[in-house]
């Protein structure tokens, strides 16, 4: 290389880390403009964290802008085009961030790696803390560790190529245990290597929700502070527990189920192609105000319960109108369905009523069930302190754990109950 060569080169390089740099700096405010926006905080050790670790060095292959768009570069799908290595959207790693409440020289076990949120995890525990990055895939695990030595990280972070069900035993215990793959099931593993007072966070599905809880260990059982709205790849290896994708017309309108709910795909796509039966519950919901504790109060309180999604081949057909792309609650019996629905109630949108449309024979039933739900669930529950869930041994007796649905898991029994919000009379569930 000529000296002429030698200055473009370094000119190049400059420019582009001064446009990383910049980037760093909007990807932190939009991950605060994101959180504003539903009334919560980030505090400003993530933030920090966010505008110094250099993101694109953890995705090759994709444009700068790409890497710190607030989005999900997927950089692995299998067989079958499913994704199952992604960098996570950088307001979801920071929520979980926030909710680990990570500090300085904390042990911190990440399960799911990637690089990137190691590297996050690895400035808020400083110098004297230590990260364990763990993941099944091989080629993750290099892409990880390639990233964390280009980013200067490799010191504190050690990658891990291992199975996620069963943690990082020679390193344990871990004042923090974050899980970003969707998690089926709490394995054993897990609890034990927590300390005492250690925070295990985790996208655990309940009845195919996905919600990144914060578990934290009291009495021989886990016990739930706090959740969010969470999305991710799905677990691999020995603890893979896939939702099942039961197909109601062709492959464009599906129904997800999960925790092995007894599901007849035939006579609910006979239904489909039926008439549509509406009912209105009168209640009603500002367009920006968060409702996810319905999905969850629905799926507590239906016999069977999972997530009705469309393509838009399968919308296009107008045998379903989703309220929201990725999918709709649904219930169901044995040749009938209902979902969630919500239609405009003011010229400017700004209010919504919430519904259920329904199919097949029993259709008026199962609609008038979910208005009843609705109705149940604004009155008693909403607003109020939002569920209650805890995490058995797979050994609790029935009178030990709370009272309320319990979902019966491979290692664990997940329960999830609802207190009485203080001055309301409805009944607890």
């Amino acid at each position: 290389m000529n000296e002429e060569e030698q200055v473009t080169r370094e000119t190049t390089l400059t420019d582009e880390d001064a446009t990383a740099a910049r980037l760093r700096l909007d990807l932190a405010e939009a991950i605060v403009k994101n959180r504003a926006d539903i009334g919560t905080t980030v505090d400003e050790t993530i933030l920090e964290a966010v505008r110094t670790v250099p993101r694109h060095l953890f995705t090759p292959g994709i444009s700068l802008e790409e890497a710190y768009a607030d989005a999900v570069p997927i950089m692995k799908r299998d067989g079958d085009g499913v994704a199952i290595s992604s960098v996570s959207a950088p307001w979801l790693q920071a929520t979980m961030l926030q909710q680990a409440q990570i500090t300085p020289g904390m042990n911190v076990l990440e399960i799911g790696s990637g690089g990137y949120n190691a590297a996050l995890i690895a400035e808020l525990v400083g110098p004297k803390g230590t990260v364990v990055s763990l993941d099944i895939d091989p080629e993750v695990c290099e892409r990880a560790e390639r990233g964390l030595t280009d980013a200067g990280y490799d010191d504190v972070v050690t990658v891990v190529c291992a199975d996620g069900e069963y943690g990082a035993e020679q390193f344990a215990p871990f004042d923090r245990i974050l899980v970003t793959v969707s998690a089926p099931d709490i394995p054993p593993a897990w609890t034990e290597q927590l300390a005492d007072d250690g925070r295990l966070i985790v996208p655990l599905r309940v009845r195919g929700l996905e919600r990144s809880f914060v578990f934290q260990p009291e009495a021989g059982r886990l016990v739930c502070t706090e959740f969010e709205l969470a999305g991710f790849v799905p677990m691999q290896g020995a603890a893979e527990n896939r939702q099942r994708e039961v197909s109601l017309h062709g492959d464009g309108i599906v129904l997800r189920v999960d925790d092995r709910q007894p599901v007849e795909a035939e006579p609910l796509g006979l239904a489909l192609e039926g008439p549509r039966c509406e009912a209105w519950s009168g209640v009603l919901v500002g367009g920006m105000e968060p409702w996810d504790d319905l999905d969850m109060w629905l799926a507590t309180v239906a016999p069977t319960y999972g997530y009705l999604t469309a393509t838009d081949q399968g919308l296009s057909t107008g045998l379903v109108t989703l309220t929201l792309r990725w999918g709709m609650s649904a219930v169901w019996d044995q040749d009938s369905f209902a979902y969630l629905t919500l239609r405009p109630v003011t010229e400017d949108r700004t209010e919504f009523e919430f519904g259920a449309y329904a199919h097949g024979p029993n259709a008026a039933e199962l609609a008038d069930q979910m208005v009843a739900h609705l109705r149940s669930w604004d009155r008693d529950q909403r607003r109020g302190t939002g569920p209650h869930v805890e995490v058995h041994p797979k050994t609790a007796l029935d009178g030990d754990v709370p009272h309320g649905l319990v979902v019966e898991k491979r290692h664990s029994r997940v329960t999830v109950s609802w207190p009485q919000t203080p001055g309301r009379t409805g009944q607890v569930n």
